[in-house]
């Protein structure tokens, strides 16, 4: 056996000895969980709701940056080129880790082979909201609205390629209307403009626009979900005003960079996964308005899989090109 070859089976045998090792070393240092959207919007609301719970288990300060810009692919982007040691990762979505892929021309990284999935605590659920001096009061006046006024009335998104953005895009589709996109960095942006009364429309998360619909700021007119949302229990669903095809939900999920190392992995999607089943944190998280249904990595990892199909369909529908 050359010198060469009896160094290379040492090194592979030593690997898994040196990953344990490093696995209970970590972490090492304070850690960072980066949001590709600004502060103040839902996703970022849990991002720093789970940071806070796990930091005391992993025994450093969990800090959640925010690095917004180009559809969530710049602090995605971050992410997918840090060092894979697990002390950086990330809170996605659907748009960052899925409908980038097709509505970027170069996101400069690929969402399933640069990420390990860590988990998933679920998804947002979408409501239909209008600016209150828009004369509509149901989907089906929208829908007349739009009808008679081709191409006037302007919806907004929290950015190309978002859950706000195509499932609105599959609205239009499937009631045959025309609107005009207006894209935002994240939630808060999109929120000023429709209290404002400068932007008519948004098929909206949940939980970023649910404080404004209670203090009547603006008006919620339907539900993108097969049931009605306790919360807002007097606001019909699609279904119920005769739009069907078109309920959509924007889901979440931890993720690090590729290469990190598997004990790593599982240390952070254990301590995630530990923190989301706490009563404190559910209750904190179903505030915003989400819809919890937790995965762990595997389950994530499939379930990601699926949504790029499903998305990837709407948007081909949709007609949507890579900008």
């Amino acid at each position: 056996m050359t010198i060469t070859r009896r160094s290379a089976l040492l090194g592979a045998a030593a690997l898994p000895f040196a990953q344990a090792a490093m696995a209970q070393a970590f972490p090492t240092r304070p850690l960072r969980i980066i949001v590709a959207y600004p502060a103040g919007g839902p996703t970022d609301a849990i991002a720093r709701i789970v940071a806070q719970d796990i930091a005391g288990p992993l025994g450093q300060n969990v800090v959640v940056e925010n690095v917004a810009g180009a559809s969530g692919a710049i602090g995605t982007r971050q992410v997918a080129k840090a060092d894979p040691d697990g002390h950086v990762f990330t809170f996605g979505n659907n748009q960052t880790h899925g409908n980038n892929m097709f509505l970027l021309k170069d996101p400069g990284y690929d969402a399933v082979k640069d990420f390990a999935p860590l988990a998933s605590p679920g998804a947002f659920e979408h409501v239909f909201v209008v600016r209150n001096e828009l004369p509509v009061k149901s989907i089906q006046e929208l829908i007349a609205l739009a009808k008679s006024k081709p191409g006037e009335l302007n919806y907004g998104s929290t950015g190309l390629g978002s859950g706000s953005h195509l499932s609105t895009e599959l609205f239009m589709v499937r009631t045959g209307i025309r609107m005009q996109h207006v894209p935002f960095r994240g939630a808060a942006p999109l929120i000023q403009e429709i209290v404002g009364n400068r932007i008519d429309v948004a098929n909206s998360t949940m939980g970023s626009v649910f404080q404004q619909i209670e203090g009547g700021a603006m008006r919620a007119i339907a539900i993108g979900s097969p049931k009605r949302n306790p919360q807002l229990p007097n606001v019909p669903t699609l279904q119920e005003q005769g739009v069907t095809g078109a309920d959509a939900e924007s889901w979440t999920g931890f993720f690090a960079p590729a290469a990190t190392p598997a004990p790593v992995l599982d240390r952070l999607s254990r301590e995630i996964l530990a923190s989301l089943q706490k009563p404190a944190v559910r209750d904190a998280i179903t505030k915003l308005g989400f819809s919890l249904n937790i995965r762990d990595a595997e389950q994530l990892r499939a379930y990601q899989a699926a949504e790029i199909k499903v998305w990837e369909e709407i948007i081909r529908a949709a007609g949507i090109k890579p900008e």
